[in-house]
């Protein structure tokens, strides 16, 4: 992650033209790779909020976020920050940025301690209903991922076989594995995608899938009707199958969360409720088959992830190496045979 000053925040402040008496900034917490910092403005004797996010070092595809963001609150009622300025040439000696209003709320995962059952299956709901919205609305001709070329949404390295997609997709996080703690399970990743990939569909509509819309990712009022507020980090977009998505969102918010089976059922029965607000959907033996092995994917990507994402130091850093460990065993053993 680079390093921004305060000097950075004042020369984004000045370029884009709020008026303002003083400022003040903090980093932002939660899932994302790129410098967010959340930026607080007094007028007037008046607070106003926005957030700056500057492009990471080496982000070629860092345009396709804002562009993303009115892309998909045209085309849907999916709650996502309004962008308020975009420059990929600052005249200021500052990477590229932009800057979105503040929206109301937590990151999800920060809340985890103040959820209820209700809580839970508020939320779950919700996010089925905005896979659902973003399924039914959006599609492209292949899959890949997203980036911006003259200003359009294209896709990057399409393919028009999702297999062959997921697969090329999967074996990149097996490899970005060396290095981290678990490298040691390259191989067994290895040999168990290799194994049950072609198990994975060829065809298939290719859908808008935000790829990193894990709980660190969702904004939450938690007593809210519709508690998620905003979906944020929309960096990471493929066009891909839609039951990657919804069996990666089983995995995030409710296997990796919950050990009762019970719990596990009725909050699945919630998310895919709230998916059929907008598709039809019926979760059949294809979709049960290939659920483990999205499913494994998911996990192979967020192992790749733990070393930014945990302190060497961090108390938390054990039981979540602890814990992916595990998660890792028990897909093997849900792995099709």
């Amino acid at each position: 992650m680079q390093t921004t000053s305060a000097a950075d925040i004042e020369a984004v402040l000045d370029e884009s033209g709020p008026d303002y008496e003083e400022f003040s900034y903090e980093a932002a917490t939660g899932g994302t790779r790129a410098d967010v910092y959340m930026v607080t403005l007094v007028y007037q004797g008046n607070e106003y909020e926005v957030v700056v996010k500057f492009e990471p070092p080496g982000d070629d595809r860092f345009a396709v976020e804002p562009k993303l963001h009115e892309y998909v609150a045209d085309r849907t009622e999916i709650p996502i920050p309004r962008i308020l300025v975009f420059k990929q040439e600052p005249e200021r000696s500052v990477p590229p940025y932009f800057v979105t209003e503040r929206v109301r709320g937590d990151n999800l995962a920060d809340q985890y301690g103040a959820m209820d059952q209700s809580h839970w299956e508020r939320v779950i709901e919700q996010v089925g209903s905005i896979m659902g919205d973003l399924h039914s609305e959006i599609a492209f001709e292949a899959f890949g991922r997203l980036m911006l070329y003259d200003d359009r949404i294209t896709i990057r390295n399409w393919r028009g076989n999702w297999r062959e997609y997921f697969g090329d997709l999967t074996r990149s996080h097996i490899d970005r594995l060396g290095g981290t703690p678990f490298e040691g399970m390259q191989s067994r990743a290895r040999d168990a995608i290799e194994e049950t990939l072609p198990l994975v569909p060829e065809d298939g509509m290719p859908r808008l899938v935000h790829d990193d819309m894990q709980p660190t990712n969702l904004l939450c009022m938690l007593d809210e009707p519709d508690p998620i507020t905003a979906v944020l980090d929309w960096q990471d977009t493929l066009a891909a199958h839609r039951d990657y998505q919804l069996a990666q969102s089983e995995f995030l918010y409710i296997d990796s969360t919950f050990d009762d089976p019970q719990v596990c059922e009725r909050l699945r029965e919630q998310l895919y409720e709230g998916y059929r607000t907008h598709v039809e959907f019926d979760p059949g033996e294809a979709y049960e088959r290939c659920k483990p092995i999205y499913q494994l994917s998911t996990l192979l990507w967020r192992m790749t992830g733990f070393d930014d994402a945990f302190a060497e130091d961090d108390l938390g850093r054990a039981r979540a190496e602890f814990q992916y460990r595990q998660q890792f065993d028990r897909l093997l053993a849900e792995l099709p045979r």
